[in-house]
């Protein structure tokens, strides 16, 4: 990959554009309760990535903040619905992308399930990826 390489992504209706410089910091299969209501589904891709590196291109007036917790807050499209980021205090410097809103790949694939013990029991797996869980949905288990 080279230095000048950007990821871009954006919402189901094409509003909100935004761009990520790599490198990332993580990537991962969040199975967290708040993740599956927020996007009915099983659980979520995310990836993280220092504030400095992620760019909005078009459509910041567009985003809309929930508060999902109150350290954490969810960014959706106001017109479409897309659910593409969280910030919490947990991660003060990160915004966290959900994966299938970007464009193409990124510079790494999925490394852990997290909050693996909140999972749903009608997925079944098929990777061989650390699963992680506990209080702080990190701890080995």
């Amino acid at each position: 990959m080279s230095d000048d390489a950007v990821f871009t992504g954006g919402c189901l209706c094409g509003a909100v554009r935004f761009e990520v410089t790599p490198p990332t910091k993580w990537c991962a299969h969040c199975h967290c309760s708040l993740c599956r209501r927020a996007h009915g589904a099983a659980f979520v891709t995310w990836f993280g990535v220092e504030k400095m590196r992620f760019a909005m291109v078009s459509g910041a007036d567009h985003i809309c903040w929930h508060q999902s917790t109150p350290e954490a807050r969810r960014g959706f499209c106001r017109l479409c619905g897309s659910t593409m980021f969280f910030e919490g205090e947990r991660w003060p410097d990160e915004t966290h992308i959900a994966l299938a809103n970007m464009d193409g790949p990124i510079d790494r694939s999925p490394q852990a399930h997290v909050f693996y013990d909140r999972h749903v029991d009608w997925v079944a797996l098929g990777d061989d990826l650390r699963l992680l869980g506990g209080p702080t949905g990190v701890e080995p288990l």
